[in-house]
């Protein structure tokens, strides 16, 4: 990857075209009209403001290709603040680092300029960009202008106190700015969400999923947060000898009354995909155990395929498996014994195409178990 970054001038005008684009480009994502930043002019003029001395205007290119652009530019009367404007990365660009090099370029320009504090303004809304504002130093500041634009962040930088060194220790102060902006689009959705998802724990469903981050059990299956009750671990394994699976069944089932028990694998399973290959990982592989006594339960079921699809035949039969474990347990068998009703579900998720796949294992009374089991086997083979 061959990164290039100019300091523009007013002798580089095919790039200067080029950076007027991505400002238009920003405004029209926007939607905002920026004529109170008398925005015509700053394009019209540029490099303008951001001239040396006091300022500079980055354009990036990546493998020759344009990429993107950020300006300093001073703060008008304000001793040794800069403001950071127009940070821009085209969208083919965008995941390879180029936003990090541009405000980064931007922060050390201040610095060598000499300015004490760098300013932005941003939205919430621009995950990416809060972000790497956040990693690399960025804390709320007092609005430093009027803006037309609502629920503007201002942003400042202490140029005097920052190193490169010391942003590498990552806060997390981005995650409480998309909490807010994802709290307050609810609110926009539906005024009373919060009210009605407060009182709202009364689930029919319980899923036992796998820890991976991919894996959104309410979102997969379009339920709000509070209508559905979560397990997840690695694999999706039920274990005898897991209480912490034990007692969330239990209170799903005996507390909350659910109706509905959903274990959930999934294709592509990093947990399962250890297991086959017998890779070392650490201290799960005693818990990934399990899963290759599946493995050579089904030796002959796994083993005779291709090794492509190997990986994730042990994953439909990981879910079977523990479909088997939870209407073995206690707690479900007591529950069928009461007459309560309560059905299992074996199924399989594909992180390919984002569909749920029902592995012909639903089983509402113990007496079905071996039937069910026996032909959701016999539908993977065929």
């Amino acid at each position: 990857m061959n990164f290039k970054l100019r300091t523009l001038t007013t002798e580089d005008g095919e790039a200067l075209e080029q950076v007027r684009q991505y400002f238009r480009n920003y405004a029209a994502w926007l939607g905002v009209d920026l004529c109170f930043e008398n925005f015509d002019q700053e394009m019209a003029s540029l490099p303008g403001a951001y001239s040396a001395p006091e300022g500079r205007l980055f354009f990036a290119e990546l493998d020759g290709q344009p990429a993107g652009c950020v300006g300093v530019r001073p703060l008008p009367g304000s001793d040794g603040v800069c403001e950071m404007k127009r940070l821009y990365v085209t969208p083919e660009m965008r995941g390879r680092g180029v936003g990090r090099r541009l405000v980064l370029a931007a922060i050390k320009a201040a610095k060598e300029i000499g300015y004490r504090k760098l300013m932005l303004d941003t939205l919430p809304n621009m995950r990416m960009a809060v972000k790497l504002y956040r990693e690399l130093g960025f804390t709320e500041a007092p609005n430093y202008y009027q803006t037309a634009v609502e629920g503007t962040m201002f942003l400042a930088l202490d140029l005097e106190n920052w190193s490169e060194e010391e942003i590498r220790s990552e806060n997390l102060s981005h995650l409480f700015d998309f909490n807010r902006a994802w709290a307050s689009r609810m609110q926009e959705v539906d005024p009373s969400y919060f009210d009605k998802l407060s009182q709202l724990q009364t689930p029919e469903f319980l899923w036992i999923g796998c820890s991976d981050s991919r894996v959104p059990a309410n979102q997969i299956v379009g339920l709000l947060p509070g209508e559905v009750f979560v397990h997840r671990n690695v694999a999706n394994l039920v274990l005898h000898t897991d209480l912490n699976c034990l007692s969330v069944i239990q209170y799903a089932v005996d507390v909350l009354k659910v109706k509905h028990i959903m274990v959930v694998g999934h294709y592509g399973c990093g947990g399962v995909g250890a297991a086959l290959n017998r890779a070392r990982v650490g201290l799960v592989d005693f818990w990934l155990h399990n899963v290759q006594e599946v493995h050579n339960k089904h030796l002959a079921h796994v083993d005779a395929l291709p090794v492509e699809r190997r990986h994730d035949r042990l994953c439909e039969l990981n879910v079977l498996e523990q479909v088997v474990n939870l209407c073995h347990t206690p707690v479900v068998k007591d529950a069928w014994a009461r007459g309560q009703k309560l059905t299992i579900h074996g199924w399989v998720y594909g992180l390919k195409d984002g569909l749920v796949h029902d592995l012909g294992i639903t089983v509402d009374c113990p007496e079905d178990l071996p039937t069910r089991y026996d032909a959701a086997l016999k539908a993977l083979d065929d």
